[in-house]
């Protein structure tokens, strides 16, 4: 068998292969005997067919079988031994393939386009200039989390009244000309809450009533436009909803008023856990920390966004091999288009040419994720989930067992490996360029982040 690459351009070559009868002739007949043991036919038994019938019948199978698995195998077994930088995969040449006929061939040539990776060298000076955001936490951001953290380990008590913010539970009753309507809606369960009323007029119906009250009320002024708010009051098919704007009584059956938690001890241990925080004061400082912790990936998300726009400019224009390229994702993908393909192209060089000069750096400054990196930032990424729940003093072994079990699945192991090696690049890169810090607002920030 011979293998050999003829280079087309810098980025992209042919692959030829050579198969004679040598190479396959050994494997075909391996196949045909283990079919042998296989095969039934009348007037033999079970493995005691003929070798000469089974190669007239099965011959031809086996033989593209064996071809097409060592083509396959030998194919990229050549890629990683001549170390070649290829993009995307191998793919039949159009115009060199010769056409294979296994009824009469006995030696077979195969040809194959690839698409070679461009060399990108990306060199970085203080010259090269970029911002890092930090955001703000302002007096603003502290006192919005506290307030959340009152109400999210608040408590919900029995009313004598209805205020605005009330979960006020009962009974409705559709009307007709004053009285309640034959087969018209009862519901023994129904629940609503006042502020979510958009019609002040309605919403002051319920303002201030008390347990056993009968209000006549319309949902549909009360909940103008809101079909779907309606739909689920009344439990009715949406499509219902634009028909039905009767009166209803609701019977006030019970109120029930949430509470926000006091500041005190009691809040403080629920929060962070027995004991960590003794004071208002440090309280607060422990979730202007919590904060800090919490916009520090999106600072990194910004700054790496940025280094990617640099790494571009620095490599300019980066010469691939369009052809094959696209033919490539045209033939990966059965679901797509020629036209599709051209759309989307322009794009996909831009996602190649990030990754190589990305690849690149991090190659040549041996930048490297050992097993303790993934570790560690998967035990930060299950900190911060606990943290969107409001669950901030997680024991640290609990930390240890989510973050093992992140790590069990392939795609979120590859996905914290990325990670990794962006906060390593990233790390590097802050020491070659020159960085200047801004402190932003959490507002100002987040329009920085719609910038495209």
């Amino acid at each position: 068998m011979n293998v050999s690459l003829k280079n087309n351009d810098a980025v992209s070559g042919m692959i030829k292969m050579e198969i004679e009868k040598s190479d396959y002739a050994a494997l075909v007949d391996k196949n045909l005997h283990k079919l042998r043991q296989k095969v039934n036919m009348p007037g033999f038994r079970k493995g005691m067919v003929p070798f000469s019938i089974v190669k007239k019948l099965y011959g031809k199978h086996a033989l593209a079988e064996e071809v097409n698995k060592l083509v396959s195998e030998k194919l990229f077994s050549y890629i990683r031994e001549q170390d070649l930088k290829i993009l995307g995969e191998p793919i039949p040449n159009e115009t060199e393939q010769k056409m294979i006929d296994f009824d009469t061939d006995e030696s077979f040539e195969f040809c194959f386009d690839v698409a070679v990776s461009p060399d990108i060298d990306i060199k970085l000076t203080k010259k090269d200039k970029l911002d890092y955001y930090q955001v703000k936490v302002d007096d603003e951001l502290i006192e919005k989390q506290v307030d959340s953290y009152c109400k999210n380990y608040g408590s919900y008590d029995k009313a004598d009244k209805v205020e605005e913010e009330d979960l006020v539970k009962g009974i409705i009753a559709e009307l007709e000309d004053g009285e309640p309507k034959a087969g018209g809606i009862l519901l023994e369960d129904a629940v609503l809450m006042p502020s979510y009323m958009k019609s002040k007029t309605e919403q002051k119906k319920f303002i201030g009533a008390q347990p056993d009250s009968k209000i006549v009320f319309n949902p549909h002024k009360a909940y103008k436009g809101a079909e779907a708010e309606i739909a689920s009051f009344l439990k009715i098919d949406k499509d219902k909803v634009k028909d039905m704007k009767s009166d209803f009584t609701f019977e006030i059956k019970e109120i029930t008023r949430h509470t926000p938690a006091e500041l005190n001890q009691e809040l403080y241990d629920r929060v962070f856990g027995p004991d960590v925080v003794k004071d208002e004061a440090t309280f607060r400082e422990k979730i202007k920390g919590y904060l800090a912790e919490q916009f520090a990936p999106e600072s990194d998300y910004k700054f790496i966004r940025d280094v990617r726009a640099l790494l571009l400019k620095k490599a300019g224009d980066v010469a691939f091999a369009d052809d094959i390229l696209k033919r490539w994702l045209l033939i990966s993908n059965d679901k797509t288009t020629k036209e599709q393909v051209d759309s989307d192209y322009p794009k996909v060089v831009e996602d190649l040419t990030y990754h190589l000069a990305k690849e690149k750096l991090v190659k040549d400054n041996d930048i490297k994720v050992e097993r303790e990196d993934l570790q560690a930032l998967a035990k930060r990424v299950a900190q911060a989930q606990f943290a969107q729940y409001g669950m901030l003093s997680v024991p640290d072994d609990v930390l240890e067992n989510y973050a093992k079990d992140m790590l069990k699945k392939q795609e979120t192991a590859n996905n914290l490996v990325d990670r990794v090696i962006d906060e390593k690049l990233s790390a590097w890169i802050k020491d070659k360029v020159t960085i200047t810090e801004k402190e932003v607002t959490a507002e100002e920030f987040g329009k920085i982040l719609e910038e495209k």
